[in-house]
């Protein structure tokens, strides 16, 4: 049934209804073993009214996206709907001809934007339905990550076996993410680094040894190694992301493969650290060196000796890993910095999000999964370093309420990508540039970030959470406004549902 669009445009009202109809999702009947996907669709039309599909919902094995636009709405002008589908459309060839694959349809409706929940593992979409539809002027975002979680939790067997047939698949690809998937010709197996390569085995618990035929193979499932043939005989070579994770010396091809940090407390001379060497290695060598780097600030004005607390390694992790992860290696000379003082810690990392995720969302931290070097974000999983569900927004968002820290923030400044923390609450005022914070006492700094962290709250949830009474969380959250730090959703005050918003840059 048509549902009539409100004036307020919130893109979860419109995932979840999607989630919901993907759970109404109906199962062809197969006899060759291949699980289907649950999905669910939304369109909202041009007239602002809203009606969704499920997969399998008017015919066995029916797309979504096809039920909605060509057999509920084949007679409708849909001229700049917006749709929500949980999983990425179907690429062109992805169907059997004279089947339109449903990226084509979606074109074909002229639909202005669409909302993806996941890609599609299987290597006859793999992200080349996203692609087709940017080429066609089709603005994409994703859904975030927590419905993210959700839809894949739903259709858990069927990526697995999208999954196990990408894998197996031999033909070249059609669509290449990145020239580091490639081999390099010039080089061979003895550019990689046994250390690094005993190192992944021992933290993947991989049933492999050195030199295996079993740990070749799966290197070259991983993308790390490609088998070629020469002179009548096979072998392997690496691959530009191979280099880059077990290589001797990736600098050597790539002579941005490196982190430089450096420390500066007070009126001491900066101290420099180069991080370069196989990827695999890098992470735990910069954590032992946090831990020594990050040591307690010490103050001693007035011949008194104050120390601080130590700031917590879990953040600062996640904020190199990511940097690590999805940065952009092939921008020659744009290295990866870490920048510590008393004040702030700055992660910063080649390159904007990869595309359809927004700066934005990345600032709101409410970026989906989507990696720019998919080989690396595999490697990293295996052995534990993180997760492929989201980017470490979750462990972001949580620093105030865990650690009564800010939130940290990003910025862009060509080409670098930078993720900044305050050391400490009353380090925010100035790490942050915001005037308006000057303006504000301890206790109403600690509310702000609150409220910053949440996104958007009520005064009864503000309250509540401070142990305050509500004219005085009135009185803290007027104030946020009056310093156009908040906004409001644009109900009546008195409304029940009206809330608070804190405004992203």
């Amino acid at each position: 049934m048509a549902k009539k669009i409100s004036e307020n445009f919130n893109p979860e009202k419109y995932m979840q209804m999607a989630v919901d109809a993907m759970n109404n999702s109906i199962g062809e009947p197969r006899t060759d073993g291949k699980v289907s996907p649950k999905v669910g669709a939304v369109l909202i039309k041009p007239d602002g009214t809203v009606e969704s599909a499920s997969r399998g919902e008017l015919r066995f094995g029916d797309h979504a996206e096809f039920t909605l636009l060509e057999r509920k709405n084949r007679s409708e002008k849909l001229d700049g709907s917006i749709l929500f589908a949980t999983l990425e459309p179907c690429a062109p060839g992805a169907r059997r001809h004279p089947k339109l694959g449903c990226a084509e349809r979606i074109v074909n409706a002229r639909v202005k934007e669409v909302w993806i929940g996941i890609e599609d593992p299987d290597p006859d979409v793999d992200r080349k339905g996203i692609k087709f539809l940017e080429e066609n002027g089709i603005k994409v975002h994703m859904f975030y990550p927590h419905f993210q979680k959700v839809i894949k939790d739903v259709n858990k067997e069927f990526l697995k076996q999208a999954t196990e047939r990408a894998n197996d698949r031999k033909e070249k690809k059609e669509v290449v993410l990145s020239n580091l998937e490639n081999s390099i010709p010039t080089m061979d197996l003895k550019q990689f680094s046994e250390k690094a390569i005993q190192y992944y085995i021992e933290q993947s618990e991989l049933p492999h040894t050195i030199n295996s035929n079993e740990l070749w193979l799966h290197f070259e499932h991983a993308g790390i190694v490609q088998r070629v043939k020469t002179n009548n005989e096979e072998k392997y070579i690496p691959t530009g992301f191979g280099i880059l994770l077990f290589g001797n010396n990736p600098r050597e091809k790539y002579q941005q493969a490196v982190v430089k940090a450096k420390v500066k407390y007070g009126n001491n001379a900066s101290i420099p650290k180069d991080f370069e060497g196989p990827l695999v290695l890098i992470p735990k060598e910069i954590e032992l060196w946090l831990e020594q780097v990050l040591h307690s600030e010490v103050s001693r004005k007035q011949f008194q000796r104050k120390t601080n607390t130590l700031f917590p390694i879990e953040p600062l992790r996640e904020a190199i890993i990511n940097a690590l992860v999805h940065r952009d290696y092939e921008q020659d000379g744009a290295k990866t910095y870490i920048e510590i003082d008393d004040d702030k810690i700055v992660v910063k990392s080649a390159g904007l999000p990869v595309s359809p995720i927004s700066l934005d969302d990345v600032k709101a931290f409410r970026a989906p999964s989507l990696s720019r070097n998919p080989k690396i974000t595999y490697v990293f999983n295996r052995m534990g370093l993180m997760e492929e569900s989201e980017l470490g927004m979750e462990t972001f968002r949580g620093m105030q309420e865990k650690y009564e820290l800010p939130l940290p923030f990003y910025d862009y400044k060509a080409p670098y990508l930078s993720l900044t923390f305050s050391r400490s609450i009353e380090a925010a005022k100035t790490v942050s540039g915001n005037e308006a914070l000057e303006k504000l006492n301890k206790e109403e700094l600690l509310g702000f970030e609150w409220v910053k962290s949440k996104g958007e709250v009520s005064k009864k949830e503000y309250a509540n959470h401070f142990d305050f009474d509500e004219k005085k969380a009135y009185r803290h959250l007027s104030k946020f406004r009056k310093l156009n730090l908040l906004t409001d959703n644009g109900e009546k005050s008195n409304s029940p549902n009206f809330r608070y918003i804190f405004k992203h840059d």
